[in-house]
């Protein structure tokens, strides 16, 4: 079969004779469109299902799921992109392919013959739990004293971490009761973080003013200056009450 010319847009149907061969040369007898199947190949009572996209998208990724109801052995079939090695974010769509334990086959049209990858086969998935992870999120739960941020807030948008909230809290402190020591601030309300956050200085808005003393930049003066400007009741939220 000669291939399609990559120039032009790869339709659905492109894909169904590359596939036909394929699973044909694997002995499976292949039927088209059977109770709205793209493809069934058949092997004894071994049945392979297979949806056609000419891209990945969240209703093939659902009429696959669907088609687990029939089949274990269910793939998802797509074009490679001209000038691509794989569909964009495909890393990502893998691992959501693998937890829905959904196959992939990547179809590439080349100048001269067309190529199939078996990506992924449906494997049953077991789901592997990270708790470096869970732990890092509950030490930033707890680490938090206030929330600034939104849920959906976008990348660019500055994120308020409980680090930069223990920093902003040891500026407050040093602003109103001028120079003092870690151990000062410690015992003003600041936590067990506090000498490493002044020794480290990491957005710049401490100075040491003499061994074991700190003392305010004006950098810092500036971000409590902008925090309170962008924050309702700032003071406030630094320094519950």
């Amino acid at each position: 079969m000669k291939p399609e010319n990559r120039s032009k847009k790869i339709k659905e149907s492109d894909l169904f004779h590359p596939l036909k061969t394929y699973l044909e040369g694997q002995g499976y007898s292949v039927h088209a469109e059977v109770r709205n199947c793209d493809i069934v190949a058949r092997k004894g009572d071994e049945l392979i299902l297979v949806e056609l996209k000419s891209s990945i998208s969240l209703s093939l990724l659902i009429q696959a799921a669907e088609r687990k109801e029939i089949s274990d052995s269910v793939y998802i079939a797509v074009p490679v992109p001209p000038g691509s090695k794989s569909p964009p974010n495909f890393k990502r769509t893998k691992t959501l392919l693998r937890r829905l334990e959904i196959g992939c086959i990547l179809v590439d049209f080349l100048k001269t013959k067309t190529k199939l990858r078996i990506e992924l086969h449906p494997t049953a998935h077991n789901q592997k739990r990270r708790p470096s992870q869970k732990r890092a999120i509950l030490r930033e739960i707890d680490g938090r004293y206030a929330e600034f941020n939104q849920g959906g807030e976008a990348v660019v948008e500055e994120k308020i971490t409980a680090y930069k909230q223990e920093a902003l809290r040891i500026a407050h402190f040093l602003q109103h009761n001028g120079p003092s020591s870690p151990a000062k601030l410690r015992t003003a309300g600041t936590s067990e973080k506090t000498q490493s956050i002044l020794l480290k200085n990491v957005y710049g808005w401490f100075e040491r003013q003499q061994r074991g003393v700190y003392q305010l930049h004006p950098a810092g003066s500036e971000a409590l200056d902008h925090y309170a400007a962008k924050y309702e009741n700032f003071e406030r939220i630094i320094i519950p009450k």
